[in-house]
This record gives structure tokens, C-alpha cells and sequence, in this order.
């Protein structure tokens, strides 16, 4: 599962987790210049992580003096955290909060709204990109054709005989990677023996 997650998701800046899994939430970076500063700051964030907390979100203020707050962001995207918020001395007396420009009142209800759309968003791109790489084929010369120049899925007809999906398997390489719980019942002809069939199931190659 863990494996599924990273591939399907994520990306070459790092872990892309869903809201709904990932460890922490929420990161709050403050931006600061000097240590007083740095206390009002912290506070005010103490203050909005205890909100967004007590909306059930896991929240992890990052106070660490010792390194700058750019590398604290590229930490954070590395590790999948979906929301990171920075707030700074501009910020505080604006009543913002960067680098979407969001107004601190109303904050923590746009955050809890924002989870919904990353969680959302995730899963749309996700299905998006798996339909993307299925292919519908009728007959044995689209199935060869498709696996050599497209790749990805195939979906097929199958008689249901191991046989059948042997011999597919000795002559492309390919073999049944998923029947689908929600496949619609679809009459049709397997593609290799000709014989009857009750739905399609997904063929493709390992690599």
C-alpha cells in the first residue's frame, strides 16, 4: 500500500500525500529577524495551530532557529506535508498570511476547505491519469498493437481459462494485471480463443 501511494501520487519534489493519510497536515514557518521578534511571531502561530487542532487536523509549528525558512519549506515538500503556511512581520500587522495571500480571520476555515480540495484534487489527477492508460480492444491484432507502441492497460475479453491466459502470456508477455469489481457485465469474445465472455479484464506487461 505504502508503495501504491508513493507511485501513484507523488512526483520528483518529493512524497505527494492525501490529506486524509498524511502525518502532518499543516507545518507553520514563522519568518522573522531577531529573537523578539521571533516570539511574537511563534505565538500568534501557537495560537492558529491550537485552532486548526481543535478542527482535527495534525498541525506542527516549526520553530527551529538553526536553519532558514526555505530550506524548512523544501523539508516539508519533500516529506508530502500538504499545507504549509508561512507568517512573517509583514504579515502579522497585514492580518495575512503567504504565499497564497490568505487573510488571517477566516483562516481556519479556509484551511479545513483547502484539505477538501488537495484531498479531491489528488484523487481526480490520480483516476484521470489511470483511465488515461487503459485501452479497449476487440480483437488479437489491436491487443499486440497496443501493447508494443501504447503500453499501459489493456482491457480485453477473456474466456476465463487459465490456459488462455498462459498461452496470451507466452505470446506477448502480458497477462491479467486486475479484474475490476466494478466491471459493468459486457458480453463479447475473448480475444485470443474466440470463445464466450462475461466482461473485460486488464491485461498489461511487466517492466
Amino acid at each position: 500500500l505504502m508503495g501504491a501511494l508513493i507511485m501513484a501520487h507523488s512526483d520528483n519534489n518529493g512524497l505527494v500525500l492525501p490529506p486524509a493519510l498524511a502525518p502532518i497536515q499543516v507545518v507553520l514557518v514563522p519568518i522573522y529577524k531577531g529573537e523578539e521578534q521571533m516570539k511574537t511571531i511563534v505565538a500568534k502561530l501557537d495560537a492558529i495551530a491550537a485552532e486548526l487542532r481543535a478542527r482535527g487536523m495534525s498541525v506542527k509549528v516549526d520553530a527551529r532557529d538553526n536553519v532558514r525558512s526555505g530550506f524548512k519549506f523544501a523539508e516539508y515538500e519533500l516529506k508530502g506535508v500538504p499545507v504549509r503556511l508561512a507568517l512573517g512581520p509583514r504579515d502579522l500587522e497585514n492580518g495575512t498570511l503567504e504565499k497564497e495571500v490568505v487573510p488571517q480571520e477566516g483562516l481556519i476555515a479556509r484551511v479545513a476547505a483547502l484539505m477538501d480540495e488537495i484531498q479531491q484534487g489528488i484523487f481526480d489527477k490520480a483516476r484521470s491519469f489511470r483511465d488515461s492508460m487503459i485501452t479497449p480492444v476487440d480483437t488479437w491484432e489491436d491487443f499486440v498493437r497496443t501493447l508494443d507502441t501504447k503500453g499501459g492497460f489493456v482491457a480485453a475479453h477473456w474466456d476465463g481459462t487459465v490456459e488462455t491466459e498462459v498461452a496470451i502470456k507466452e505470446a506477448t508477455k502480458a497477462t491479467i494485471r486486475c479484474i475490476p469489481l466494478d466491471a459493468v457485465d459486457e458480453e463479447g469474445a475473448c480475444i485470443y480463443s474466440g470463445k464466450p465472455s462475461h466482461r473485460r479484464v486488464l491485461f498489461a506487461r511487466s517492466y
